[in-house]
Parts: structure tokens; C-alpha cells; sequence
């Protein structure tokens, strides 16, 4: 019987993949209705005009335009501009 523990028995060594969350069309950037702005788990930034927020609190584009990103009493909105 062997007395010897049997090499390379880590218990490290995992983690959890990305949620892919974050900013994925940037300021002033141009976009097409129903793309996605933003990816978030809360409201982190809340709607402005000509965008919606999904189930997931995911904010799309209603129009064609251009992202605008601001801050209004110490919170962050996104817009969609002409």
C-alpha cells in the first residue's frame, strides 16, 4: 500500500467565467434601433431619452442617432440623440 500522496492534487485553480457586462457602443458613437447601449446588473445608469431598459436592466435604442452619456443631480443617463 502506498504511503505517498500522488503529485498535482491542487485545490485551486477555478473561477467564474465573465458576464460580459459594460458600455458596448461608446459617447457619441452612431447606432440603429433596438442595439444595445449598455449591459448592467442594477440600475447603474438610468434611461434618457429615445432608449428603454429591458428585463435584464439592459438599455437599447429606440431611433437611429448617436449615444450620449451625462449626469444629472449625481446620476448617470443615457440618451440617443438625432
Amino acid at each position: 500500500m502506498a504511503k505517498k500522496k500522488v503529485g498535482g492534487s491542487s485545490k485551486n485553480g477555478r473561477d467564474s467565467i465573465g458576464r460580459r457586462l459594460g458600455i458596448k457602443i461608446n459617447n457619441l458613437q452612431s447606432i440603429k434601433p433596438g442595439q444595445i447601449i449598455l449591459r448592467q446588473r442594477g440600475q447603474r445608469y438610468k434611461c434618457g431619452d429615445n432608449v428603454y431598459m429591458g428585463i435584464d436592466h439592459t438599455i437599447h435604442s429606440f431611433i437611429n442617432g448617436f449615444v450620449f452619456f451625462y449626469k444629472k443631480q449625481n446620476k448617470s443617463f443615457v440618451s440617443v440623440i438625432k
